[in-house]
Formats: structure tokens, C-alpha cells, sequence
């Protein structure tokens, strides 16, 4: 039935998948606290202006991939489809625009209406870090070594390239869309639907286009570094010089101009191979006019958002945590003991799981599978000697443990204090 199977664009998180989704967002976590990152959420809906004012009525996502609706009341909701205009949202109503800086991490789904593909879905998962306040180009270094760090403990950095590129300040850009337009104007009638309404609206998406007949009259484009301030060209090199003397690799790419339209300054994304043509898998940048969009102070900014589906694509093999013991019953004369075994294991702080069917063989091979470090094993002679058998399931030996000092001596087993 097809109301059996997940909506499309969605999918369940089986154990093994959840299991290197979590190994992806815990260690990103691990990584943002070492910077003073602090741990946030927000809501998964929003008012749709949260969304609709600041990522641009031009750019694709507001146009084309929000899940936006009506309540009951008639306000218009809108599922969150990134987690930085929620984040600065959160900064301005919560009254913390005086407060500053703001290091904030969060890591959770989002949503937008596109084609399903490889690590790419219609409710997908992401980390990201806000770091709100400074203006300083060594905040802009501090957000992308963050990145590159979390990267290189997930031992995928060196499958990425790290591109960067400057979107100017005000007037750089100002005059770059300019020149943009006049370029483009040229070849109107060989532009794609979209980049002919994006000439009009914000020409600096056509940079980003997909469409080859678009992408076949970038060679001969205006590039963004030939209209940058001296002011904008300062902040840039401040954020390369920072990045070398990190030894953080970058390659320059002036047609990187991302995806929202509250970005101003540095961009940069992460970029890899592995995944096909859609390789980013953390990407982001300064927005300092998006506090002032959303009805708030000016507030300088600067962050990034990472795909936690196409990061556990690109992370190796992953030992999936299991339990420590099974603990199962030889008869049907010991399950109830097996079961308090089982409990008292657990709140010593073991981890232990009762293995419930089967014959003694069966459950055994369960064991193994499972990569439990020891058995507990419990029958009637046990029962009246008060005793359990633990078998090292590495080793092969077993040995017989009162009862009563089991959690203790399988803790300072696992510790390899003690010898069988």
C-alpha cells in the first residue's frame, strides 16, 4: 500500500543510520563547544516572514521549496527550511541583541520541496554555528576553521575542498549587479526561465545557475573581485591571511555567490567529489543585514550549515554501539532470576540486553552477533548455587560469579583489572 511506504523525499532512520547521523551531529557538537559554541534550538515552524523577508522572494528556496501553510487561524506557517534566520530570529526576540557575541550551535531537521536525491531530501538534517556580534575578518576564519575541524574529525576533510570566494559590501555588490545586468541583458534570449527572472530580481543567482546553456556564458562574465571596495578587499584578505597562518587550504572561486540573499562579504563552501554533483556539505558566510531584515539592529554575523545525510555518506564504516552482555536463561526455571540479572546489571550502569527465545545455541550465535563482550548465563544448578556463569566472548573462558557480586566483577572485567 502506498500510505505504507514513507512519503517521498522522506525516510526512516533505521537504527544503522540513525546510529551515523548521531555519530555526525555529536562529534559537530564536541568540536563547536571546544570553539565556546553553546547549544540551541528553535522551533520547526515559523511565521513565514521569518523566512519569506530575508532569503529573498527571488531566491528558490522561499519561491519554489518552502512547505508553507495556513492554521486554523489563517497565519501563514512556514516549516523551517535553514536554521539561520530562525537563530537570528531567536537573538532578536528573546531581547539578546545588547548581549553579544552569540556562539550558537544547533542540529536538527529541515525542510524544503525539491527532487530527491543522493543525501539530499525533502526533510533532511542539519548542524550549523552562528557566531553573532563581530565584524572582524578573524571571526570569518574562526566559523570555517570551526567547519574544516569538525570535517577533520569525521575524517572526510581530506575528500573536501574548501572554495571561497568575497560578495563585497554594499556598494561592491551594487555595482557588480550592474555590471551584471548589462552583461547578461546581451544574451536574454539565450538565459534559462529562471536566470531571465533572476536578471530582474537578483542577477547574481544567475552565477549559481545549473543550466548549461547559463553556465556556457560565465566564461566571459563580469567576476565580483573586479568591483570590490577596499574595504571589502581588506576583510578578505584578513580572512585568507588568518586561513594560511592556520595552513587551512582554500582555492579562490569568484562565481561562489550561495544560495540566500542575506549573505554579504565572505562565502565559502566545502566541496567534495564523492557525493556527485551535489557536493557541498557545509557551506556558509557573513550576513550581517539579516538582524536588520527581520525588524532588528544592525548585527554583524557569520556562520555555517552542514548536511548531516551527506556527511554519513562520506564518513567510513561506523562501529554501531551494542550492548556489553547478554544475559539470557538456560530453562524456563531461571528467566525470572535471568531478568532481575538483567536489571541489576543495568543499574550499575552496564549495558546489558536479556535475549528472551530460542535455545541456548541460537541465543549464543545471537550473542555473537550482536558483539556482546560477555554472556551471562543462568539455569537451575546455577539457581541453587546462587551463581551465574560469564563467558568472555573473546577469550572463550567462563567461570562462575556469585550472584550478588556479578555487576562488580564483570565492571573490573571490562576494565582488565582482574583475569578469569
Amino acid at each position: 500500500m502506498k500510505q505504507m511506504q514513507p512519503v517521498r523525499g522522506t525516510s526512516d532512520l533505521i537504527p544503522e543510520e540513525k546510529a551515523r547521523q548521531n555519530h555526525v551531529i555529536s562529534t559537530a557538537l564536541n568540536v563547536a563547544e571546544r570553539y565556546g559554541f553553546r547549544d540551541m534550538a528553535t522551533p520547526i515552524f515559523e511565521f513565514t516572514e521569518v523566512f519569506s523577508r530575508p532569503l529573498g522572494a527571488s531566491s528558490d528556496v522561499v519561491s519554489k521549496e518552502t512547505y508553507t501553510f495556513e492554521d486554523r487561524g489563517g497565519t501563514s506557517l512556514t516549516l523551517r527550511p535553514e536554521g539561520t534566520a530562525a537563530a537570528m530570529r531567536a537573538v532578536i526576540s528573546n531581547g539578546l541583541t545588547q548581549a553579544l557575541p552569540h556562539r550558537w550551535f544547533y542540529a536538527g531537521p529541515m525542510f524544503r520541496y525539491e527532487r530527491p536525491q543522493k543525501g539530499r531530501m525533502r526533510q533532511f538534517h542539519q548542524f550549523g554555528c552562528e557566531l553573532i556580534g563581530p565584524h572582524s575578518a578573524l571571526a570569518d576564519a574562526e566559523i570555517i576553521g570551526c567547519g574544516a575541524q569538525i570535517l577533520e574529525e569525521l575524517g572526510v576533510l581530506d575528500k573536501c575542498v574548501l572554495h571561497l570566494n568575497s560578495l563585497g559590501d554594499t556598494q561592491s555588490r551594487q555595482n557588480f549587479r550592474e555590471a551584471l545586468i548589462t552583461y547578461f541583458s546581451r544574451f536574454s534570449d539565450d538565459l534559462s526561465e529562471d536566470s531571465r527572472r533572476r536578471l530582474e530580481t537578483n542577477p547574481l543567482r544567475i552565477l549559481d545557475s545549473k543550466d548549461d546553456g547559463d553556465r556556457a556564458l560565465l566564461d566571459d562574465a563580469p567576476r565580483l573581485p573586479d568591483y570590490l571596495s577596499d574595504e571589502a578587499r581588506r576583510h578578505f584578505d584578513g580572512v585568507t591571511a588568518a586561513l594560511d597562518a592556520a595552513s587551512i587550504g582554500w582555492t579562490h572561486d569568484p562565481l561562489l555567490v550561495r544560495g540566500l540573499d542575506y549573505y554579504a562579504h565572505t562565502a565559502f563552501e566545502f566541496v567534495t567529489d564523492a557525493l556527485g554533483a551535489q557536493g557541498t556539505v557545509l557551506g556558509g558566510g557573513r550576513y550581517d543585514g539579516l538582524s536588520e531584515t527581520l525588524g532588528g539592529p544592525v548585527l554583524p554575523a557569520v556562520g555555517f550549515a552542514a548536511g548531516v545525510e551527506r556527511l554519513a555518506l562520506l564518513i567510513e564504516q561506523l562501529h554501531l554501539p551494542g550492548s556489553d552482555i547478554a544475559v539470557l536463561a538456560a530453562d524456563e526455571t531461571a528467566e525470572a532470576a535471568s531478568f532481575g540479572i538483567a536489571q541489576s546489571l543495568r543499574h550499575a550502569g552496564l549495558s546489558a540486553v536479556q535475549l528472551m527465545s530460542g535455545a541456548m545455541g541460537k541465543k549464543m550465535k545471537q550473542a555473537h552477533k550482536m558483539g556482546c563482550r560477555f554472556v551471562v548465563i543462568l539455569g537451575a544448578d546455577e539457581l541453587a548455587r546462587d551463581v551465574a556463569i560469564v563467558k568472555d566472548m573473546q577469550t572463550g573462558t567462563q567461570s562462575d560469579i556469585a550472584r550478588a557480586l556479578l555487576s562488580d566483577a564483570i565492571t573490573q572485567m571490562m576494565k582488565g583489572t582482574i583475569s578469569e
